[in-house]
């Protein structure tokens, strides 16, 4: 028992000592003040688009080891941090010359990529970390040119620049790095020649400058022995010329971009690179055929673009590589080709336009991306019996000649996450079976077909980001089950019979960016006014509500809480790419500087309008509308708006286009507006205005047509000079004036008059009662 005693007391003895010890932080107080300066140097702006974000320096505490923070690793026998991850944290500002980072000496690694909204250029003090081994900036918004001191970085081995908005030349200071491994500077504005020397480096594993604007020939350069080069990418430049020098040394290379070359490529150079993985010769700049065969002895490959080039495709050709990627888009191909048939590793196969007609093969439904979109296809095959064990997520179809009603099949592909089947001519009702894949779904387009009935409330899921069913037959109300999608950012239903009133649920979806409801047979009000002024859309970038019924008046704090109109776009290429590989099609129509237009591809990262035109809306234009200074269309002609133009206009430095036509607006035209300088359109026409028109560059450009039917209205570009209808206007004041100077005399004369009369006779009323 004693025993038992003594070691009781022991155990709580030095459980006392371990607690009552102080924590042992292996981190410098130098390294975790410079660290913590680190953190405040940038806003921690999230992107909701962005659901692999990471905010990591949110979880960094300033009274704990900075060795155990989020990112930070350091060499714990002396504290010293050697690397900093803080990739995908949200981070946004600019990379100061005299932050407190350069103060981090002994790091090796550095990764700031994919924070999107780091921007300037990158600072010469960068160069001061001289242990530096990796460097991770890529896709950012950077600027500028490489500081000539990262020549000092003379152990980098890896950096990684990519998708920036750096320029200048190709960095020669990288000439001098001899460990240099891995270089990566696609997606910028490097200009000029590539250096042949840079093949020459017996350290080079992966280079890419893809998608800058290189120009010239090509010299590989004269290479003493195999090089190491495994990824060599110039795609997407304007280089030319044949590729000279030593390119049968490049054995080791697998991955290969050659796209977008501006002239003939000798397809003999493939002969030596029989370990070519990746291959991508895209839209080459030759008029000669490409011959599928040339590329049957690359026993590797995987994956292989020839989009863009008029190919010549054997009916006997077998391709013994295992291909998984196949691109053959704008090849001329008019007959559907065999061989694929015996791909069986195949699982991504881009045949959009083309010329292929007849009916869909059954086989292609085992792939799991199928790309046939604009060509003459009629018909669909069921899938055959193996398809349930593949299964296709992502089936592109539109801009074919199918018709009669959606195939039921399609219901079949349960793990569908997109379906674009617009632009054909399908009938009859969206299947309800749609409801198969409803927790898939995440891109749903039957855009431009003659769809008709409801659309069915048990196909939308919670997956879904964008929807587009304009241009059909569609009509009864709006599916409400859309409230459940919190993803959806595009929303299109233009040009349908949907008989309903504004879908204000639809405001509680915090990413919607995309609202087109033109065209339809929309009523009622489009404000919550009495009960509550504004109407939030934070994200939205489209509101066309365009030729519908709506009614009633617009608060003046309306367009309050649509905050992504008015602040920069920050274009997250990422999250474009996130949507079906950036290959679907999405388009919408817009009423743009007073005709129709089609709004598509990368314009709707940077596409802001509002169009309310064609309804019965009235009352005073709101005066909120002042906030929305990155609007670039704003159209409110055709309803019944009063009051004045609000100068507050003028906040609103990129509009492009202005149409306040048919109205009944009274007052001047503001002089604020002729400030506008990027005001390409503007139409006032149709309105009780008056006054002389604006001097300034973009108003006095206009047709007269944009200012008739306002009789009040004078000066250019109208015929009718202000000064004969000023100085009537001012005799007609005058006049006024005059008339009502006699009248007041008039008045003033009959008071007095009473006055006395009144006076007298209560005189002599009084005497006589007296008397």
């Amino acid at each position: 028992m004693t025993i038992w005693s003594l070691c009781l007391i022991f155990s709580l003895s030095y459980s006392v000592l371990v607690f009552a010890s102080p924590v042992k932080h292996f981190c410098r107080p130098d390294q975790r003040d410079a660290l913590w300066e680190f953190k405040s140097e940038f806003v921690v702006q999230m992107d909701d688009r962005l659901s692999y974000s990471n905010p990591k320096t949110e979880s960094w505490r300033n009274n704990t080891d900075c060795c155990s923070w989020d990112g930070v690793y350091c060499y714990l026998k002396t504290g010293k941090v050697l690397e900093l991850d803080l990739g995908d944290s949200s981070l946004s500002g600019s990379l100061r010359s005299n932050s407190s980072l350069f103060r981090l000496q002994h790091l090796k690694i550095l990764n700031l990529g994919s924070n999107h909204n780091l921007y300037g250029n990158i600072p010469s003090s960068l160069g001061n970390l001289s242990h530096l081994t990796h460097i991770y900036l890529s896709d950012n918004g950077f600027t500028g040119e490489l500081p000539d001191s990262m020549g000092n970085l003379n152990r980098l081995v890896d950096l990684r620049l990519d998708n920036n908005k750096l320029s200048g030349n190709f960095p020669c200071l990288l000439l001098n790095l001899s460990h240099l491994t891995w270089i990566n500077l696609g997606s910028n504005n490097f200009k000029g020649s590539i250096p042949s020397s840079l093949f020459l480096s017996s350290s080079l594993v992966e280079l890419d400058l893809s998608g800058n604007n290189f120009s010239g020939p090509l010299e590989i350069g004269n290479i003493s022995s195999p090089s190491k080069l495994r990824k060599l990418r110039l795609g997407r430049n304007n280089l030319s010329g044949p590729i000279l020098g030593s390119t049968w040394k490049l054995v080791s290379l697998k991955d290969l971009d050659l796209s977008f070359w501006r002239d003939s490529v000798d397809f003999s150079i493939f002969l030596h690179l029989t370990s070519l993985e990746r291959l991508d010769l895209s839209y080459l700049n030759t008029r000669n055929m490409v011959d599928l065969d040339l590329f049957s002895h690359l026993k590797s490959l995987w994956d292989l673009n020839l989009s863009g080039n008029s190919l010549n495709i054997s009916s006997t050709l077998h391709l013994p590589s295992p291909i998984n990627t196949l691109n053959l888009s704008s090849c001329n191909i008019s007959e559907f080709p065999k061989f694929l048939e015996t791909q069986t590793s195949l699982s991504y196969l881009d045949i959009s336009a083309n010329q292929i007609k007849g009916q869909v093969p059954k086989w292609l439904w085992r792939l799991r991306y199928l790309d046939i979109c604009q060509n003459h296809f009629n018909d669909f095959r069921g899938p055959s019996d193996d398809v349930f064990q593949y299964s296709v997520m992502f089936f592109l179809g539109s801009g074919n000649l199918f018709t009669g009603e959606i195939p039921r099949m399609i219901c079949e592909l349960v793990n569908l996450q997109t379906l674009v089947l617009s632009n054909n001519n399908f009938s009859g009702f969206i299947p309800t079976c749609f409801k198969n894949f409803s927790n898939t779904i995440s891109v749903l387009h039957l855009q431009n077909n003659s769809l008709s009935g409801a659309f069915p409330e048990a196909s939308i899921g919670g997956q879904l980001r964008s929807l587009d069913v304009g241009h059909n037959r569609l009509s009864g109300k709006l599916p409400k089950s859309l409230v459940n999608c919190t993803q959806l950012e595009f929303l299109n239903v233009e040009d349908n019979s949907f008989n309903d009133t504004f879908p204000f649920w639809l405001s509680s979806l915090p990413m919607l960016q995309f609202l087109v409801l033109r065209s339809n047979k929309f009523h009622g009000p489009i404000s919550y006014y009495p009960l509550q002024d504004s109407l939030s859309f934070s994200k939205l970038r489209i509101f066309d509500v365009s030729q519908n019924l709506f009614t009633g008046v617009l608060p003046s704090d309306y367009f309050a809480g649509w905050s992504a109109m008015s602040s920069p776009v920050v274009y997250v290429e990422a999250f474009v790419h996130t949507l079906v590989f950036q290959n679907y099609h999405k388009s919408v129509g817009l009423t743009n500087k007073g005709s129709n237009m089609d709004l598509v591809g990368s314009v709707f990262t940077i596409y802001k309008t509002i169009d309310v035109s064609g309804n019965r809306l009235q009352g005073d234009i709101p005066e909120s509308i002042r906030l929305l200074k990155e609007l670039i269309v704003f159209n409110m002609s055709n309803n019944a708006f009063k009051g004045r133009i609000p100068p507050s206009l003028s906040n609103l430095t990129n509009l492009q286009s202005l149409d306040l036509s048919q109205n009944k607006l009274s007052g001047e035209i503001p002089p604020e507006l002729g400030k506008l300088t990027f005001l390409e359109w503007m139409n006032f026409s149709h309105n009780m205005l008056e006054g002389p028109i604006p001097r300034g560059t973009q108003i006095q450009s206009q047709d007269s047509s944009s200012f008739t039917q306002n009789h009040g209205l004078c000066g250019a570009p109208l015929q009718e000079t202000c000064s004969g209808k000023e100085e009537a206007r001012k005799q007609y004041q005058d006049d006024d004036e005059e008339k009502e100077e006699k009248d007041q005399v008039m008045s003033w004369t009959a008071a007095i008059i009473g006055y006395v009369t009144g006076v007298l006779c209560g005189f002599t009323i009084g005497y006589i009662l007296t008397s």
